[in-house]
């Protein structure tokens, strides 16, 4: 798509949004890539209705005319998030906000050429009323020549082409009244070339015949005049079937009677637009011919303030820096409910009232009565009336009162206050249209369409911070003397402002009450909320503007997402507790962002948006939860939840071995993210696992409490993975004590063995194996009756591991023979592959290095088909270790140094440290005594962080072995 910027051939500056000929868009970086089709035809829907919601049906039928496939409403969303990518990328001023029903294109009136024509043309035709007919002329040439061909033209939709030609015969009709402003001016002899190419280009349309007949007769061409009636008759009759209209008819007869009413009539000079003077008799008596009205309405500043003084000099700084000749200048204090925004610009207002703002300050609460928003016509009548204007004489029209509002403020140095606006439509017509003055505007949504406007996000204040509110609200002495005390309460609260000044006024209003006190008063989360309440002030009050704000789904969204236990959010998990199938689910929540209810708190590694609540949102919205949503959908949503936890655990397991092998998998319910998200996620599976242990471990927490016992252990036992790749021993324990009691209350075996067979490979893991036993043979007996092959598999596995322990390897061997059987029955190459090293270790100790060598082939050759790069590690490691029996030690370093290498990269440190002790054997083999021992010792340090007790123990004798034998070569 082409695309131009700057000023187009109107001379009016280029809108971001052109749609008046080809689709264009530009934004602060040059030229945006708007891919063809249904992209093209989304945004051209969006740009004809700028800050108007257009329904998502209305957007399948623009693009689907007929018959629109079954993922219509998909496709749409993919559009809509490519769009806002690409608006973004190229640093467009507007956004695409998601509503209920659809979508919005929020951005400036005049981000449109459309919507800069539209005012083009309504400004010409009321100066043509003022009898200022050449400037109307202008103006409409200036509205016309914004058109670069047909509108929208190469966009594929029939549906958006007949809107586009409603703007063309918007078009066509602005061209007609220029050229019957530019007949009464009496440029007719100039006109004639112009109106015979319309009339050829539009033959049909009788306006433009009729100003074309007198141009040719008042320039003397009267037969030419009543030819071109002739020759538009013919043509009617010819393709409709119709005679001329009668206005065209009378102007025919006209010309050919040589009316003298065709004749031009002289133009009276339009009055000037000068001020009316002063009558000589008020001016005797003294009467002010100007008198000037100066408003201070300010709320009062507080005594007790605290806040970052970095962001206050910003703020400050924003909203004087168009003093002068500069643009108007704007400053946006964002934040969610409670963080001081109105505290805080009123602050900052008091600040450069006096010495900025000598002329006055105005202030509006743009939240009324009940939280209804404030219409800006009533904000503007009270604007008006304390600037000095009476109350009769205040326009009723919106338009009128903010051009009387302009006009009174231009050249002034006023500053204007706007707290808690709603929308860009509730600020817009309050702005002043001169950069003498400034504006300060709170919000708790973006407000992303206002011009010119610089953001600032108010933080929760900082544990220094808040401690020195609190002490100047009940007196230093009491907080320093229960410092302990304090930071609870402000981590209770999330540091927020109101909350703190709440606590304060209770606490200073009873002096006998100790922080303490009031630290156990707050801990009661079902109780929290009516706490932080003291007069007029309440944190459930203001959150519930913000809340009841929300659309319907919006708020039921915002109560489900409270069930969320982990200390992030991913963006797909609102998705999977309203079961919302999209593709694109972060634009769910976009909402309850816009509104603060819900923080951006970092981006994880497949690039997708993490969120989090705070601590007082989520206390809030848990007693909305009970209160309106019913229980089973709680329920559904709960175990959703956890089904996407699953669903992605145990998907990047198979990442990770190649596929289910070595689980035992069990029938909790799956709910399934969307594919493309789910790659992006687990491009790093092992990572992704580490990333997301937090929300991970709380999923089977609430999964035991909320009865989903098999859910509960499939996942606890699925994180294994995790906990033995990376050293959790600590975690593993933890979460399957939590299953095991799920289990075992719900009466489910097949659960129970799972559970124990692990926490049976648990105690092996941790060199516990007289412990291990016990375990290892209940799960087998269950995993027998109810028929579990790979269960049986993975038991016999860890019971020979016991015997060899036992250093019985004639048991050991039989049972991994036994164990090798079960996973050729369950399918599971990967079971069998480890199998198949550790009866390579048994022979290879025995010297049958002919039999340890074909097991490691088979073992090594199943791992690479698979891609279970571990698995690969583990094996390699083996083959090291058998060279080192057989006393092939630069062999085996080469290995070995390879499989370190793998192990590392993986950041897998129970690997890591296992091969760091054989390379320290290798290298006191060699006589290294120096490397052997870095080698020891950073095994050993491995070891006792992943709680290797055993392991760091057996480290620890060989390095007391080589330092006790005598050095004789270092290398």
């Amino acid at each position: 798509m082409a695309v131009s910027s700057g000023y187009d051939g109107s001379g009016v500056a280029a809108a971001p949004f052109r749609v008046l000929g080809p689709l264009e868009v530009s934004g602060e970086l040059g030229a945006v890539s708007v891919a063809p089709g249904r992209q093209e035809i989304v945004l051209g829907a969006l740009v004809l209705e700028l800050n108007r919601v257009v329904e998502t049906t209305r957007l399948v039928d623009v693009i689907w005319a007929h018959d629109p496939p079954k993922t219509a409403r998909a496709q749409v969303q993919i559009c809509i998030s490519r769009l806002r990518k690409a608006l973004s990328d190229g640093g467009v001023d507007a956004t695409i906000e998601t509503r209920a029903r659809g979508y919005i294109l929020r951005g400036p009136e005049d981000a449109t050429d459309v919507g800069t024509f539209r005012r083009l043309v309504t400004e010409a035709h009321a100066l043509a009323r003022e009898g200022l007919k050449m400037p109307a002329v202008e103006t409409l040439r200036s509205a016309t020549g914004l058109w670069r061909g047909r509108c929208l033209a190469g966009v594929p939709s029939e549906v958006l082409a007949g809107t586009a030609a409603q703007w063309d015969e918007s078009r066509l009709e602005a061209v007609e009244t220029c050229m019957g402003l530019l007949l009464e001016l009496g440029r007719h002899e100039h006109l004639v070339g112009e109106l015979m190419q319309l009339v050829a280009g539009h033959p049909l349309r009788e306006r433009l015949r009729g100003h074309l007949m007198v141009a040719l007769y008042r320039s003397g061409r009267q037969a030419e005049a009543l030819d071109t009636y002739h020759q538009g008759r013919a043509l009617l009759t010819e393709e409709l079937g119709l005679d001329p209209g009668r206005e065209l008819r009378d102007l025919a007869q006209a010309i050919l009677t040589d009316d003298p009413g065709l004749a031009l009539v002289e133009q009276p000079e339009p009055r000037a637009l000068v001020a009316t003077q002063i009558s000589p008799p008020a001016q005797e008596l003294g009467a002010d011919p100007d008198p000037v009205v100066t408003p201070r309405q300010l709320p009062a500043d507080i005594g007790d303030f605290v806040a970052d003084d970095t962001v206050v000099s910003a703020i400050c700084d924003a909203v004087t820096e168009g003093q002068g000749s500069g643009p108007l200048s704007v400053a946006l204090v964002l934040g969610r409910p409670g963080v001081g925004k109105s505290t805080l610009a009123t602050h900052v207002a008091h600040r450069l009232a006096t010495e900025y703002f000598p002329d006055g300050q105005l202030y509006c609460d743009l939240r009324g009565p009940g939280g209804q928003p404030v219409h800006p016509a009533q904000a503007l009548g009270r604007f008006l009336r304390a600037l000095g204007i009476p109350g009769e004489a205040i326009p009723e029209a919106l338009d009128e009162c903010a051009e009387m509002y302009r006009s009174l403020l231009a050249g002034r140095r006023i500053l204007v206050l706007l707290d808690n606006a709603v929308s860009e439509s509730q600020v817009m017509p309050l702005l002043p249209g001169t950069g003498s003055s400034g504006v300060l505007v709170t919000s708790r949504s973006l407000l992303t369409a206002l011009p010119g406007t610089r953001r600032f996000d108010v933080d929760p204040l900082s544990q220094e911070q808040a401690v020195r509110l609190l002490g100047r609200i009940i007196g230093e002495h009491r907080v320093e003397s229960e410092r302990e005390a304090a930071r609870v309460l402000i981590r209770l609260v999330g540091g927020l402002p109101l909350a703190l000044r709440i606590i304060g006024a209770r606490l200073a209003a009873r002096p006998h009450w100790s922080l303490t006190s009031m630290w156990h008063r707050l801990e009661n989360e079902h109780r929290r909320l009516d706490e932080l309440a003291h007069g007029e002030l309440s944190i459930r009050a203001s959150l519930s503007l913000s809340y009841d704000g929300l659309a319907a789904a919006d708020r039921r969204l915002l109560c489900l997402l409270s069930l969320a236990e982990g200390t992030e959010i991913p963006s797909w998990l609102g998705a999977a507790l309203i079961d919302d199938r999209t593709p694109h689910p972060a634009d769910l929540v976009e909402p309850l962002i816009d509104m603060r209810l819900l923080d951006i708190t970092a981006m994880d590694q497949g690039g997708e948006i993490r969120y989090g609540l705070s601590q007082i949102v989520r206390t809030f919205t848990h007693e909305r939860l009970a209160a309106e949503i019913p229980e089973a959908e709680r329920a559904g949503a709960v175990r959703r939840m956890v089904g996407g936890w699953m669903a992605l655990a145990e998907r990047a397991h198979k990442e990770i071995y190649g596929g289910t092998y070595t689980l035992v998998s069990g029938r909790g319910e799956r709910w399934h993210p969307p594919e493309d998200l789910v790659r992006r996620c687990l491009r790093d599976p092992l990572g992704w696992l580490e990333s997301e242990q937090t929300n991970l471990l709380s999923a089977v927490e609430l999964a035991a409490r909320s009865g989903l016992d098999e859910l509960c252990w499939e996942l606890a036992t699925t994180l294994v993975t995790l906990f033995e790749a990376r050293g959790y021993p600590e975690l593993w324990e933890r979460t399957h004590r939590i299953a095991l009691t799920a289990v075992q209350e719900a009466g489910n075996e097949r659960g129970q063995a799972a559970v124990l067979g692990s926490l049976g490979t648990l105690h092996l893991h941790r060199g516990e194996h007289e412990a291990a036993g016990p375990y290892l043979s209940a799960a087998l007996g269950i995993f027998e009756r109810v028929g579990e092959v790979r269960g049986q598999a993975l038991c016999l596995r860890d019971l020979a591991r016991v015997e060899r322990h036992h250093g019985d390897d004639d048991r050991a061997l039989a049972l991994y023979e036994s164990a090798e059987r079960y996973f050729v029955r369950a399918q599971d190459v990967i079971g069998r592959a480890y199998v198949l090293g550790e009866m390579a270790h048994i022979t290879m100790r025995r010297a049958d290095f002919t039999r340890t060598r074909s097991y490691l082939d088979e073992a090594l050759g199943i791992c690479r088909s698979a891609g279970f790069d571990r698995g690969q590690a583990l094996v390699l490691r083996r083959l090291g270790q058998m060279l080192m029996y057989q006393q092939q030690y630069e062999a085996a370093e080469r290995t070995l140094l390879e499989v370190l290498a793998m192990v590392r990269a993986r950041g897998d440190l129970v690997g890591e440290g296992y091969v760091l002790h054989d390379l320290g054997r290798v290298n006191a083999h060699l006589r290294r005594v120096e490397q052997a021992l870095q080698y020891y010792s950073q095994s050993a340090r491995i070891r006792e962080r992943i709680l290797d007790h055993s392991g760091a123990a057996a480290v620890r004798a060989d390095i007391v072995a080589i330092l006790g034998r005598p050095v004789t070569s270092v290398s």
